[in-house]
């Protein structure tokens, strides 16, 4: 092997370390609650951090929803149980409208009432389908033992 092929080597091995101690410091980090915005039995969670990974972000919902319930009145379920938490990643700041695909609240003045719509989490629950997650247009959903597993219906 030559000495220009050992360099090569050496660069690409070095760049790969940085590329996953980046990562590892991404998926470490802990996950941050900004804000929580209400509209009826739908409650908005502006976070900061949050996991990385499906299995990550439902660990993160079953490790601190009771957090969440004490707290912040997360979720608020409507007369039959009905509820859904949507988690949006904040950014840096609120923002004004301006924007085309902001999602605004009611409950704080304008103009910076705004965010960027950056959906990273969802939960809900119904009576015919029980708790689910969605993550990346994937649905997941405990079983009554328990269980979580894969929608396959998608």
């Amino acid at each position: 092997m030559t000495v220009k092929n050992k360099k090569i080597l050496i660069l690409v091995f070095l760049a790969g370390c940085v590329l996953l101690g980046y990562w590892l410091w991404l998926s470490l980090r802990p996950a941050e609650v900004v804000a929580v915005h209400d509209n009826g039995n739908h409650s908005y969670v502006l976070v900061r951090s949050f996991p990385l990974t499906d299995k990550g972000k439902i660990n993160w919902w079953l490790k601190n929803k009771d957090i969440l319930k004490n707290n912040y009145e997360v979720p608020k379920p409507d007369t039959d149980g009905f509820f859904t938490v949507v988690f949006w990643n904040f950014g840096d700041s609120y923002k004004e409208k301006g924007k085309y695909d902001r999602l605004c609240f009611e409950d704080m003045k304008s103009p910076r009432n705004c965010i960027d719509k950056d959906k990273v989490f969802t939960v809900r629950f119904g009576r015919n389908m029980g708790l689910s997650f969605t993550t990346n247009n994937k649905i997941y959903r405990m079983k009554e033992n328990g269980q979580i597993v894969k929608d396959e219906s998608d």
